[in-house]
Parts: C-alpha cells; sequence; structure tokens
C-alpha cells in the first residue's frame, strides 16, 4: 500500500518571526491554540526541541469523554523557518514560516492516515492552525 499524499494547510499571522516560531514551539503557547473547536483543549504539552528530541501534546474534549496524545519525535529544527517531524513510520510533517511583507505564512503539509475521511483531517489541522492564528495574533507585538 503506497503511502498517501502530502496534504498542505497554512495561515498568514501577525508577528515577527520569533513570535510565530515561539507560539508554534513553546508547551505554555501549545495548550493555548492546540485544538480543534471550543469542546476541546491541550490540557499540557511537553517538548524536547531539537533533532532526534520528542514532544506529546495532550488532546481532550472537555466534558472529560475522549482524550489522546498527540506525539512525535522531531527529525529537523530549524529555528525560526523549519520543522520536520514524524507521528510514527508512516507520517510526517513539515511546517515552514515564511516572511510574508509584515506578516509570516505558517504552512503544515502532513501525511494523512487512513482511519478518518481526507476532507476531516485536513478540516481539522486547518481548524488547529487557525486557533493558532488566532492566539498569535491577539498578542502584543514587539516593537
Amino acid at each position: 500500500m503506497s503511502r498517501p499524499a502530502p496534504v498542505t494547510v497554512a495561515v498568514l499571522v501577525q508577528a515577527t518571526p520569533r513570535q510565530a516560531w515561539e507560539a508554534f514551539t513553546s508547551p505554555n503557547s501549545i495548550t493555548k491554540w492546540n485544538f480543534a473547536n471550543a469542546d476541546w483543549h491541550c490540557p499540557h504539552a511537553r517538548t524536547d526541541l531539537r533533532e532526534g528530541g520528542a514532544f506529546c501534546y495532550r488532546m481532550e474534549a472537555r466534558d472529560g469523554s475522549f482524550g489522546f496524545d498527540f506525539e512525535g519525535k522531531f527529525v529537523e529544527v530549524s529555528p525560526l523557518t523549519r520543522l520536520h517531524y514524524t507521528l510514527g513510520p508512516d507520517r510526517e510533517v513539515e511546517v515552514q514560516f515564511a516572511q510574508e511583507g509584515a506578516q509570516i505564512r505558517v504552512s503544515q503539509s502532513f501525511t494523512p492516515e487512513t482511519t478518518h475521511p481526507l476532507e476531516q483531517q485536513i478540516a481539522g489541522w486547518q481548524a488547529i492552525l487557525e486557533n493558532y492564528k488566532k492566539h498569535v495574533d491577539a498578542a502584543p507585538s514587539e516593537a
């Protein structure tokens, strides 16, 4: 069985490269945006932000009915520009941070899994990235 083609979702954020990077990689920030809708939350996150380092973000329904660990290992960490990580043997994610004028385009290309419909996966990943955007855009900007 061949691996599905990667899918990309993206947002533009009002931030400096450092602000965009920190909001995406800091466990304290991750817990504020890493969920697809208001019925979910990310009560804790841990990350060893280095090549070969692991991360684990706890995703839970607010009513306690379901939860799971979103976890993987970093393959490449290029501060302020790129993250590449795996979610197991057959799934990879690449995150790019690209300057576009006064904004940063944050794009995530991910290998879909085979359990859920592709449209559902795209909607979920995009919704989480939109929460990231709201978090970053609401943060005070650096002078």
